[in-house]
Parts: C-alpha cells; structure tokens; sequence
C-alpha cells in the first residue's frame, strides 16, 4: 500500500509542478491566457520553440511542452483539442524518475493514485488524464 501513496504524492507532485509551469510562462508570456496558448504563440513564430520561462526551460512538441526545472525535475505535458492539459502514466512516471530524489512507480500503483484522486483528476480518454475544473 505504501507504493500507491508514494504514487499517490507524485501524482500530486506533478500536478503543483504543472501549477507552477503555468504560472512561470504566463509571467513571461503575459499575452498567454491558458499554457496551451503557447503552441499558437510558436506556431505564429511570436516566441521560440524552445526558450525560458523563470526557472524553467520549455520546449515545444507536437501537441504539448516539455518543462525542466533548474533542480531537474521534468513536467512534459500535452494539450486537447479544447486547451485542456492532459497527461499519461507515461509522463508521471518520467516526472517522478527526473525527480531530485527519483520516485519509480509501476504504472499499476500510478494508475490506481490517478483514480483515488478523482475527482481532483478525470480521465478524459483512456489512460489519460486532466485536472478537473
């Protein structure tokens, strides 16, 4: 059990990291009104593909961004058709790997921590994931 609140916390972990991404591009980007903005903003050729945000470095791929953090820590993120961030098990687990002290979890403990979560997260496909509203 004590795995699934290890998982548990990195899923949190992740989550404030995401806050805190947000917070860091929209005060370097004041005209980003949500972080998927910023894939409009690069499409545009308004910002770089890839650059810096306070103490994180982005770079811009596919349908999301990927965020390292001065201490190393990764927060790769993609976004839906409506904005929204959405993330996979895949993603936590590389988040909680990149962390200072590296939490590795299987996707089993990470995927039941997402749903003991819920309603904080709602899975909005299979297998992955959003902050609820």
């Amino acid at each position: 059990m004590e795995r699934v609140g290890d998982a548990r916390e990195l899923v949190r972990g992740y989550v404030d990291a995401l806050s805190a991404v947000d917070e860091a591009m929209r005060a370097a980007f004041p005209s980003l009104e949500r972080l998927a903005d910023v894939l409009g903003l690069v499409h545009s050729r308004r910002i770089s593909r890839s650059g810096q945000a306070g103490t994180y470095s982005y770079t811009v791929h596919g349908a999301g961004c990927r965020f390292v953090c001065d201490n190393g820590s990764l927060v790769d993120v993609d976004f839906a058709a409506d904005g929204s961030e959405v993330f996979d098990l895949w993603r936590l687990r590389c988040y909680g790997l990149s962390l200072p002290e590296p939490l590795d979890v299987t996707d089993q403990d990470l995927r039941a921590a997402v749903r003991s979560l819920q309603p904080l997260l709602a899975e909005v496909r299979p297998g992955w994931f959003s902050v609820a509203d």
